[in-house]
């Protein structure tokens, strides 16, 4: 099963990711949003961030989860390669996320992606599946 897929979207980017549960799918949302801004070939893992996130719905979530790891790539340029959600219950998110610092002599940026957005965000919990689109 293909880890997510890119949507074109006017003037910005989209992906839909897919997963065997939604967890899943959220980290697998991560790992996009993260190959749009870089080429993760050469990322290792030797950072890790743990987040917990609570919110309203879904939706809510998704959008806070995408967001606070734009967050550490924006203010530490920490890139992220890998994401182990342990908790998602609708309303709440626990996960571990691993890679490294920036380095311009190995990684490769790509798009800069500057937010996830509330426009056509959806998560389908019966199809283990995510859509959300990224100001680019």
């Amino acid at each position: 099963m293909a880890r997510f897929r890119i949507i074109e979207h006017t003037a910005d980017i989209g992906l839909v990711a897919y997963g065997q549960s939604l967890a899943v799918a959220y980290a697998n949302a991560a790992y996009g949003m993260f190959s749009i801004i870089a080429d993760l070939r050469s990322v290792r893992e030797t950072e890790t961030r743990r987040l917990e996130i609570s919110e309203d719905d879904p939706e809510m979530l998704l959008f806070e989860w995408l967001n606070r790891l734009l967050y550490f790539f924006d203010v530490e340029t920490l890139l992220l390669k890998r994401f182990e959600v342990s908790e998602l219950d609708g309303n709440n998110l626990k996960a571990t996320c691993y890679g490294e610092r920036y380095d311009s002599s190995r990684h490769r940026l790509k798009t800069g992606v500057k937010s996830a957005t509330f426009h056509l965000l959806k998560v389908d919990p019966e199809k283990n599946q995510v859509r959300v689109i990224f100001d680019i």
